[in-house]
């Protein structure tokens, strides 16, 4: 794998963390040294492998962020690349679907698939393009696919949470979390109802579809609050939500901050009011949770805290009362005593390394809020 090319891992997320910093402190030396780097070599464009996180996709989207009138042209170039990229995968998903067969992970999720290129053409406002992968997107969270004989959505991972054929999960898993599951599709539907950019009758459909099954799976936590199940095979499924389970990691990738805003997304482009009151809820029982708060064990936008942060600031700025917003201080606050005690995450990256931290410190800081446009490729704004 390409670590220049690696939003999440690599250097484009250095890039991106100069990128931001560029774009809101005039501060274009380092920012244009990265740019040069990562559109100097050979960029993967391959129809399986390139997405949001790594590979055309990545490089375009930091460009994107930047904002300098002197990439324009290169990020056209990208563009008519990215185009055919989504025709390719759509073509190829599209004759996934008309067999009922149930999806890879790969296919449509955040991070690899395309809801990821997704996120990309909406920071790009690329109108047609998106247009396109909204009403994949729509579908798959509207039809069935079929394992085992048995009905299961369409958003169903025919592999397991790692990507991969597993004896451990031999008729593939539902993942509800933002960065692999279900929530990874509503909420960027969400985010281009919001945006204007698309308006599909199909898609208001399946946002809906998106509260009822967020909302459905919901459950209490045996140690109070609420959360939704991470991870389920097929017979759990089946068996439907049960009340209790153990309280999980409060991450962004899977856990209850990216589920709740996602589902807080759907609920308000949908004017569902009492999904938007769960999204809400099962949040800030998160954040005043501090048995579920104590596992999470470094900085990193993905599973650490910095994920919390970004996914609470953007959840308390829609929220429909003030107590969310009330926690952020003291949330900030143990974000900056664990990178104090602890340090920041190693190696680049802007998912598992140390510019999503870094990237997140510098977007909350509350004497000079940053714009938080940088954050589509997390679903969050």
């Amino acid at each position: 794998m390409n670590n220049l090319h690696d939003l999440g891992s690599g250097l484009a997320g250095t890039a991106l963390y100069d990128a931001v910093l560029a774009r809101h402190g005039d501060m274009w030396e380092a920012a244009h040294t990265s740019a040069k780097a990562l559109t100097s070599r050979p960029v993967d464009t391959h129809p399986v492998t390139a997405s949001l996180y790594q590979g055309l996709p990545a490089v375009a989207y930091v460009l994107q962020t930047a904002g300098h009138d002197g990439y324009a042209s290169t990020l056209e170039a990208l563009d008519r690349k990215i185009d055919i990229l989504v025709d390719q995968r759509l073509e190829a998903a599209y004759t996934r679907m008309a067999s009922q067969r149930p999806p890879r992970i790969r296919e449509f999720d955040l991070i690899s698939g395309l809801t990821g290129v997704g996120a990309y053409l909406l920071h790009r406002r690329r109108t047609d393009s998106l247009t396109n992968v909204a009403a994949y997107l729509a579908r798959l969270l509207t039809e069935p696919a079929v394992v085992d004989g048995q009905a299961v959505p369409g958003w169903w991972a025919h592999d397991s949470p790692r990507g991969r054929y597993d004896d451990d999960w031999p008729l593939g898993h539902a993942n509800f979390g933002i960065a692999h599951g279900a929530a990874g599709p509503v909420a960027l539907l969400a985010l281009c109802v919001r945006s204007g950019i698309v308006q599909l009758p199909l898609v208001q459909e399946a946002l809906a579809e998106g509260c009822a099954v967020l909302s459905q799976w919901a459950r209490p936590l045996d140690g109070g609050g609420t959360g939704w199940p991470e991870t389920l095979g097929l017979h759990a499924f089946l068996d439907g939500p049960r009340l209790g389970g153990a309280q999980g990691r409060p991450s962004w990738c899977y856990g209850t901050p990216g589920i709740a805003r996602s589902l807080q997304l759907a609920a308000t482009a949908c004017e569902n009011t009492p999904a938007r009151r769960l999204a809400e809820r099962a949040f800030l029982s998160c954040v005043t949770d501090d048995g579920q708060l104590a596992l999470l064990e470094d900085a990193t936008v993905c599973h650490g805290w910095s994920g919390l942060l970004l996914t609470a600031d953007r959840i308390a700025a829609d929220a429909s009362h003030d107590a969310i917003a009330h926690e952020l201080p003291a949330l900030r606050e143990r974000l900056t005593d664990h990178t104090v005690q602890h340090g920041i995450p190693d190696g680049p990256g802007l998912l598992t390394g140390a510019d999503g931290a870094l990237l997140t410190l510098h977007t909350l800081t509350p004497s000079q809020p940053v714009d938080p446009m940088w954050e589509t490729c997390l679903l969050l704004n």
